[in-house]
Order: C-alpha cells, then structure tokens, then sequence
C-alpha cells in the first residue's frame, strides 16, 4: 500500500503535516476529513523504482492547459463521447507531459472511473479548483459550459499573475544593476584611486576615507557579506515554512506603503474570481470557500476565508468575518452582503473581480510609473556619490597645484 505525506490545517488554521498509508489520494482525502482537517497539500511517496508518474517533455503551462480545456469543451458541446475526446486531445497536445496525462486520464475514464477521479490523480497539472469544478459540471450534465468557464477563469488568473511579475521585474533588474555596479566600484576602481592617493600623499576627506573603508571591507571580508545574505534568504524561506512566520510575513507584505495596496487588490480579485466561479459551477459554498482559502496566495487573507466557511458552517453569513478581519475593503464586504441576500452571490462576486482586475491594472501601471524615476534617483545617488566622493581629493590637489 502507498505511502502518501500530507499538510493540512485544523479547525483553528494551525498547520499538521504527517504520512498515512493508504490505497490511493482520495482515500487519504476522505481520512483526513475524518479528522476534521482541511486538505492542503497531498503527496504519494515514491521509491527510487517508482516511475510511473514520472512525464518527459517539459513543464506544463498554464496556457497549455487552457487550450486543452476549450478544445475539450468544445468536442463535449459537438457530441463527442468523453474517451474519444481525451484520445484525440492526448494526440495532438503539443505538450509531451500533458499529452501523456491526458493519454492517463483516458485509461482511468475507460476503466470506470468518472472525470473528475481521473484529473484528480493529477495533482500538479488539475489543481482542487479544477477538479471540483468538472465534479460539478458532471454532476449537473453541463460539463461543457464548466469546462468553457474554467477557460476563462484560467486565462484571466494567469493575466493577473503575469501582470504582477511584470510589476516586480522592473524594480528586480534595477536592484540587481544597482548592486552589481557598487560591488565593481568598490573592488575594482576604488582601490586603483585608494593607490593614486596614497602615492601623492593627500589629506582624504570624510566621504573618500567612508568610501575607501567599505572598499576594504568588502575586499577583506567579501565571504562575510555573502554569507549573510544567503542566510538571510534562507532564513526568511525557513521562516515562511512556519505557521507563525508566514502569517507574520504576509501581514507584513500587505502593510507595506507602496506593494501593500497591489498585493490586498490582487488577493481580493483572485478571491472573488475563484470563489464567483465555483460558486456559479455548482460547487457548495462550504467546499467553494475551502478551496478558494488554499489558492488565496496570503496567509491573512486565507485566514479571514477559512473564519467565513467556519461562520457559515454554523449557520452565519460571509460577509461579517470577512468585515471582522479588516483585510477586505468595506465595498468587497457590503457587495457579498448583498450578493447573499439577493441570492446572486456568485454574480456580485465577478462584478467584484471584473472591477479589481482593473484597478490592479491601474495600481501596477502607476507602481511602474513611480518606480522608474524612483530607482534611477536611487541607482544615480549611490554611484554618483562614491565618484564625487574619489574625485574630492582630486580637487584638492588641483587647487593645491594652482594654488
């Protein structure tokens, strides 16, 4: 029997981790529900000979899963039976890896299995959401209007997620420059100055010996340096891997001036995006929220979801402990509250989406803005000041000589 490692949170968002054996991941899944612990993470383990889940071909994109899901639909729309269709899609997926999941998740749906069970053995390429969402479509018979819609919704979450990298390469590059260019300074001209002067024997004035010294540090104790940035990359990692460490960092994230706002508008798009779409599929509240929690992407904000399915476990709404966390902007929770009481939850959640789509739109174009002009300043004002800061005692000696 597999041996399958797994994490998972409890009824108070504490973090569990551990190894069950059992027959296969759904097992493991209804077990842990047993325990009353959310599903976050389930992995089988393998053994050096264990190589049947192992794909060739590269990695599996989020746009090679979009195609496959509208071609799909569209075969499901036409009439196509459900093994003719994978058989065809695993044919002339231009992706080896998922052609090869495909070509499996055929197998499983010609052995008994339905659908969604198949995509379900696929962690890493059908995410929860994904498969829920086709439970439900099979469930109800509109299997093609679930698999259209989870198209969109993974063309518009990648949108989001490439508009946000593209945000943070700007400032990345720029930092990257920035460092980089001090370091040459420092180990390669300063010293070639620190000799000239050295030679002529001139009094140095402050910002040259401040100058000078770092030189030196940097050139003596060069292995100290990196040694505490890699320790403080890793220690921020191990930190992030804690339940007190990751809460403490993403409130941290959400708080600071200029990235805070970017983060909470895309944390509340991806929010009601995910949530209005599985809700508008067919998949309970309760389970919509679960999963909706895991893919938030913030601990604080996965924190005030798994307090909303709790208050509605108990026979509460939404919308109060989504007001009560405070993360979530006045107008996110009066809307849900309407969305509840109309009985158009699902509708006023993609309004809410649509609308934060755009504003983080806006919010990475003027971070853009303010970022351009901001980093030049910063990247001018270092080099610029350790050259004027060598070229003073030049000054010095030229007004000396003329003098």
């Amino acid at each position: 029997m597999p041996t399958f490692s797994y994490s998972a949170r409890n009824a108070t968002g504490a973090l569990q981790q551990g190894e069950v054996e059992l027959a296969d991941r759904q097992d493991v899944v209804g077990w842990l529900r047993k325990q009353r612990l959310i599903p976050i993470r389930i992995e089988e383990k393998k053994t050096s000979l264990d190589l049947a889940n192992i794909t060739f071909g590269g990695r599996i994109k989020t746009r090679d899963i979009v195609i496959f899901t509208r071609q799909f639909a569209t075969m499901i729309n036409s009439g196509l039976p459900l093994v003719q269709s994978l058989d065809i899609l695993a044919q002339q997926s231009e992706n080896k890896s998922l052609s090869k999941v495909i070509a499996q998740v055929q197998r499983d749906v010609e052995s008994g299995n339905t659908l969604a069970d198949a995509l379900r053995q696929h962690p890493k390429v059908f995410t929860d959401l994904y498969v829920n969402m086709v439970a439900a479509g099979e469930a109800g018979g509109i299997l093609d209007v679930i698999l259209l819609r989870l198209a969109t919704f993974l063309e518009k979450s990648d949108a989001l997620r490439r508009k946000i990298k593209g945000a943070m390469v700007y400032p990345g590059v720029i930092f990257t420059v920035a460092i980089g260019a001090v370091a040459t300074l420092l180990i390669v001209v300063i010293p070639t100055f620190q000799t000239m002067f050295e030679g002529a024997g001139v009094p140095l004035p402050g910002p040259t010996l401040l100058v000078i010294g770092m030189s030196e540090a940097l050139q003596a104790y060069w292995y100290v340096f990196l040694g505490a940035i890699v320790a403080a990359v890793f220690s921020i990692r191990y930190a992030y891997k804690t339940d007190s460490g990751q809460l403490a960092i993403d409130r941290f994230m959400l708080k600071t001036p200029i990235f805070g706002s970017l983060l909470r508008k895309t944390a509340v798009a991806r929010f009601t995006r995910t949530l209005g779409t599985l809700v508008a599929s067919g998949v309970s509240i309760l389970d919509g929220l679960e999963i909706t929690a895991r893919t938030a992407g913030n601990r604080v904000i996965q924190d005030a979801v798994m307090e909303s399915r709790s208050s509605i476990a108990g026979g509460e709404t939404i919308s109060e402990p989504l007001k009560r966390a405070g993360v979530f902007p006045p107008m996110v929770v009066s809307m849900i509250n309407v969305g509840e009481q109309t009985g158009g939850l699902d509708e006023m959640l993609t309004k809410i989406a649509d609308f934060y789509d755009e504003e983080v739109d806006q919010a990475v174009e003027a971070l853009l803005s303010a970022m351009e002009p901001v980093m030049i300043v910063f990247l001018g004002g270092i080099v610029g000041g350790m050259i004027v800061a060598m070229y003073l005692p030049i000054f010095d000696m030229i007004n000396a000589v003329q003098g």
